[in-house]
């Protein structure tokens, strides 16, 4: 079952349904496209601070490499780490920028695909929008009154009586 995060615009303006062609759901996990081609990944997203740390970060890293004298495969397992770092963190950097831009977070979906996400969030999407005319329930009038008792339930005595 995989977790998506669904993000809105910051633009409130149009129609429920045109908001609605711009949410954005984000996968929560292992980014495998991040993972193999993090510059371009970064510049798909507009991950443009990323995308400056990440040059600044492979440029240090390959000077202080190359100056120590690094043998090939410990250059190797130091970019693999680095990729592995952006494969795992992601979501987090792109969730980061959207909220930095003004978009918000709505919801949190778990899924087994991104098109059975995006219709149970939808679903439930309509559902509440749809319940925002009603007037909200008073708490004494949803739930019954309890009776007022001094009995103890369950398999405990009455308080005060023999055992």
């Amino acid at each position: 079952m995989k977790v998506y995060s669904v993000w809105e615009p910051p633009t409130d303006r149009g129609t429920a349904g045109d908001r609605a062609e711009r949410f954005v759901f984000i996968h929560d996990g292992f980014s495998v496209s991040a993972f193999v081609f993090a510059p371009l990944w970064m510049l798909w997203h507009r991950l443009w601070l990323a995308l400056i740390a990440y040059g600044c970060l492979a440029a240090a890293l390959g000077f202080g490499l190359r100056s120590v004298g690094a043998s090939a495969a410990l250059r190797a397992a130091v970019w693999l780490l680095l990729h592995l770092l952006i494969g795992f963190e992601a979501a987090t950097l792109w969730r980061s920028m959207l909220r930095g831009r003004g978009w918000r977070e709505l919801d949190v979906v778990a899924a087994d695909d991104l098109d059975a996400a995006e219709r149970r969030f939808f679903s439930s999407w309509v559902l509440k929008s749809s319940d925002k005319g009603r007037a909200p329930v008073s708490p004494s009038i949803a739930l019954p009154r309890m009776p007022q008792s001094t009995d103890v339930i369950g398999l405990f005595p009455k308080p005060g009586a023999n055992r």
